[in-house]
């Protein structure tokens, strides 16, 4: 089994070093969307693109993924909502178990049907627990998971859980306030995880600004991700990428 974008994960954690993915939802770009999307993530070093979402309803995945890699060398990782959201062309896929839920389907039940196609891609896979938090607004991830999220005040429920993921094999912990989030996860909460485990820590949703990005790395994140702010204003990617970039921490 490949690992080769994991052992980056890993290298940059140990590293200190913090990392920008831009997350793209085929079912909201067209072609010159994304050709803008790729142009400003390039001028920006950005260091991944994440593609799904929770609901794609469009079935040009393959030519996104293709579309993207035409382009540029950086590498596309598939952020899959649904077992359908699988492209053979993409560097490597998160393997989603929703850890914070009691959804038996997203803990293990769509992996066991997705399992065969997921296998027969020759994709890398990145076993990944996968952490909504309450952003302050109902979200698709949440009423598509049919799952309550984690309080926003609750650190010590995020720290367990993290921790619990982690011990079950997870290689990446994924914690998520969902698009459009009103309220971006803590650094308290960020803060309190990243110091209790060991994998490399992705932080999504809600995240607007390229100082709350600058101060979630500084609170212990590895990987920032942010797509619905970036979908309302593309030129976000330079500021977002330079400030989670200068966050470097001496490991």
């Amino acid at each position: 089994m490949k690992h080769r974008l994991y052992d980056i994960f890993v290298e940059r954690k140990q590293k200190g070093q913090k990392s920008f993915a831009v997350l793209i939802d085929p079912d909201k770009v067209n072609r010159n969307g994304l050709d803008e999307l790729v142009r400003l993530a390039m001028d920006a070093r950005v260091d991944y693109f994440l593609l799904g979402g929770s609901l794609v309803i469009s079935n040009h995945l393959d030519d996104c993924v293709q579309h993207i890699k035409a382009q540029t060398d950086i590498p596309v990782i598939l952020f899959p909502g649904s077992p359908s959201q699988v492209s053979k062309y993409a560097d490597a896929l998160l393997y989603l178990s929703l850890i914070s839920g009691r959804n038996p389907e997203l803990l293990i039940g769509q992996h066991v049907i997705s399992a065969p196609v997921v296998k027969q891609s020759g994709l890398e896979i990145m076993p990944t627990g996968y952490m909504v938090i309450d952003g302050g607004a109902p979200t698709t991830v949440s009423y598509i998971s049919n799952a309550a999220p984690i309080p926003a005040d609750k650190n010590e429920i995020a720290m367990c859980t993290a921790m619990a993921g982690e011990m079950l094999g997870m290689k990446l912990i994924y914690m998520d306030a969902g698009s459009g989030a009103r309220k971006p996860i803590t650094e308290s909460m960020i803060e309190k995880v990243a110091g209790t485990i060991e994998a490399p820590l992705i932080i999504g949703g809600g995240i607007t600004e390229p100082e709350k990005a600058y101060r979630n790395c500084k609170a212990g994140a590895d990987v920032i991700v942010v797509g619905n702010a970036i979908e309302k204003d593309p030129l976000l990617i330079k500021e977002i990428a330079a400030a989670i970039h200068s966050s470097r921490v001496n490991a």
